[in-house]
């Protein structure tokens, strides 16, 4: 019997969810996120990013709450580099050139989960993790591009860390489930806490 709702259609969440043993559905939110990154005014003294995911996060377990009586989980997942934040490349060749953007440098995955009933939010819970990208040649790019294929489409950073997109890392600072998009353990404290699953 579902526990809880995941409000999300990431087929990567679903796994994590999945593979720690809960027994859950899925009902895609369906929010414009694009209206609420162009509304977004982060509070006064916040991280404007991290606000800004949970934001997002929020939003969708919100708007699922509003239709079932379970409680919902909500996420989101942010990539920021120097201040710009950056979205699921289109096609391969945006691919690449945000591949040649994250270049060389430290970018962060910010992490949002917000948990909500009847509408209201209940819990939520920010963490980041801190990835760096070697200085690799244009000769590995193209490797990499061809190996990976499309897979790299789904995911904003265009890599995934469990496949060949390690080799773009130089070094890596953070939870593996947050860089993933859903930092499953303090999730797993609040189940408990509700006792919807054993101590």
């Amino acid at each position: 019997m579902s526990i809880f709702v995941l409000g999300s259609g990431s087929a990567g969440r679903c796994m994590i969810l999945k593979n720690a043993g809960l027994d859950f559905e899925v009902i895609r939110p369906d929010v414009d996120e694009d209206a609420i990154r162009n509304a977004f005014s982060p509070p006064e003294g916040e991280d404007p990013f991290a606000a800004l995911a949970l934001a997002l996060a929020e939003a969708k377990a919100r708007a699922v709450s509003k239709r079932t009586d379970l409680p919902v989980l909500g996420a989101d997942q942010l990539l920021v580099c120097e201040d710009e934040v950056f979205t699921k490349p289109a096609d391969m060749a945006e691919a690449r050139e945000n591949l040649e953007r994250l270049r060389g440098r430290t970018h962060r995955l910010i992490s949002a989960l917000c948990i909500a009933r009847k509408g209201e939010s209940v819990w939520t819970h920010v963490d980041e993790a801190h990835l760096t990208m070697r200085n690799f040649s244009d000769a590995f790019l193209d490797w990499y591009l061809n190996t990976a294929g499309e897979k790299v489409l789904s995911s904003v950073g265009c890599y995934q860390i469990e496949g060949p997109g390690i080799q773009l890392f130089e070094k890596i600072e953070g939870d593996w489930f947050t860089i993933v998009g859903l930092p499953i353990l303090p999730f797993l404290n609040w189940l408990r806490q509700e006792g919807l699953i054993p101590q």
